[in-house]
C-alpha cells in the first residue's frame, strides 16, 4: 500500500501530471433525445471509454507510480470483481512488475479474462465462505508484494480525482456552473476524488453517489452520519461497486462534500444501458450506468436544469448486455418525438 497520505486537490494535481499522455482524456457527451427523456440537459462523462474499460486505470496508474517513484516494488497485489483488476494489472505491466489479482469466482466472465490477458496471476476465492483480505494479505506477505487497494488508498482517490479535474473544465466549456454530479458507487474512491476536486475548481457542481438498491450503504450511511453496510447474500447486477460498507478513507470526504445518495433498481440500470445505447453509442455495464439511470429518471433525488451523469464502466458479459439491447426491440421503449 501506498505510504498514508491525506488526499486534497495538491495530490490529485500530482496525479494528474503523472497521468498526462497515458491515461485518455475521455469526453463528456450529450444528445438532445436523452435531454427531453429526461426533461432536462444531461452530460455524461464517459468513462467507459477509459482504458480498460472503466475509471479504475486512473487511480491504479496514480498508485502504482507513486510506489515506483518511492522504490521499485517486487510486486503488485491488488483484490476486485474485475475493473480495478484491469486498471492495476495494466498499470503493473507498463512498469514491468509482476502481478498477482484475487477475484470473486462468480465475477463477470470478460472481467477474469481481461485480467489475465494483461499478464497478471488471477487467484479466485468464494466471496461467500472465504475472506479476500485475508487471502490477499497472505499473499503479499509471503511473495513481498505492494498492495493497491480499490479505494481506502490516498494515490487511488488522488487518480480517480483526475475525473473531477476534467469534468469541472469540460462543464464549464458548456455554460455549466452549478449541477448535481451523479457517480456511480462502491467503496467511493471515485465519488470522493471527484467531490474533492470539484470542491476546489468547481464548487456549484456537487457530488451525489449512485447506488443499486439493496446495496446503497453510502446512501444509508450519509444520511445516518456514519458507516452502515450492507446485509449479506443480496444479489444485483451492479457487480463493478458491490462493496461491504464505505471505506474508511473515503466516506469522511463524501460526508463533507457530497449530497444525497441515489439508489436504483437493477431494471432501470439496464434502461438505462439501452438509451446510452442508442443515443451516445457507448457500452456501460450496469454498475456503470445507475448514474445515468438516477440522472433520467429521478430528477426529483438531484434536482436541477443541467446534471453530470458519470458512465464508470463498459466491462460487461454478452448476456447481460443482450438484456439491455432487448428492451431497444419494443418499439414504445421510451418513445421520444423529435419535433
Amino acid at each position: 500500500m501506498t505510504p498514508d497520505r491525506t488526499p486534497d486537490i495538491g495530490l490529485i494535481e500530482a496525479a494528474a501530471r503523472r497521468l498526462r499522455g497515458v491515461a485518455r482524456r475521455t469526453p463528456l457527451l450529450d444528445d438532445p433525445l436523452l435531454d427531453r427523456i429526461a426533461g432536462r440537459r444531461i452530460l455524461v462523462k464517459a468513462e467507459c471509454l477509459q482504458r480498460t474499460g472503466s475509471f479504475k486505470f486512473r487511480g491504479a496508474w496514480s498508485a502504482v507510480s507513486a510506489l515506483v517513484a518511492e522504490g521499485r516494488p517486487r510486486g503488485i497485489l491488488a483484490m476486485s470483481s474485475g475493473n480495478h483488476a484491469q486498471g492495476v494489472a495494466l498499470a503493473a505491466l507498463r512498469h514491468g512488475l509482476p502481478c498477482v489479482i484475487v477475484m470473486p469466482a462468480d465475477a463477470p466472465e470478460a472481467k477474469i479474462g481481461n485480467t489475465r490477458a494483461l499478464d497478471a496471476e488471477v487467484v479466485l476465492y468464494d466471496r461467500l465462505r472465504e475472506d479476500r483480505d485475508a487471502i490477499g494479505a497472505a499473499l503479499a506477505a509471503d511473495r513481498g508484494l505492494a498492495i493497491v487497494r480499490p479505494f481506502d488508498d490516498a494515490e487511488v482517490i488522488a487518480g480517480q480525482g483526475t475525473t473531477g479535474l476534467e469534468i469541472a473544465e469540460d462543464a464549464a466549456a458548456a455554460g455549466i456552473h452549478e449541477a448535481p454530479v451523479l457517480v456511480c458507487c462502491g467503496g467511493g474512491g471515485l465519488a470522493s476524488g471527484i467531490a474533492l476536486a470539484l470542491a476546489a475548481r468547481a464548487p456549484g457542481l456537487r457530488v451525489q453517489t449512485c447506488e443499486p438498491e439493496g446495496f446503497d450503504d453510502t446512501a444509508r450511511s450519509l444520511a445516518a452520519g456514519v458507516r452502515v453496510g450492507n446485509a449479506p447474500g443480496a444479489r444485483t447486477l451492479c457487480d463493478a461497486i458491490v462493496t461491504p460498507r464505505p471505506g474508511e478513507m473515503t466516506f469522511p470526504i463524501l460526508a463533507r462534500l457530497a449530497g444525497p445518495g441515489i439508489a436504483m433498481p437493477d431494471a432501470a440500470c439496464l434502461d438505462a444501458m439501452a438509451l446510452a445505447w442508442r443515443h451516445l453509442r457507448i457500452v456501460l455495464e450496469p454498475g456503470g450506468a445507475v448514474a445515468l439511470a438516477a440522472a433520467l429518471f429521478r430528477p426529483d433525488l438531484a434536482p436541477g436544469a443541467a446534471v453530470v451523469a458519470v458512465a464508470t464502466g463498459g466491462n460487461v458479459d454478452p448476456p447481460i448486455f443482450a438484456q439491455a439491447m432487448a428492451r431497444l426491440e419494443d418499439p414504445g421503449f421510451f418513445p421520444v418525438n423529435p419535433a
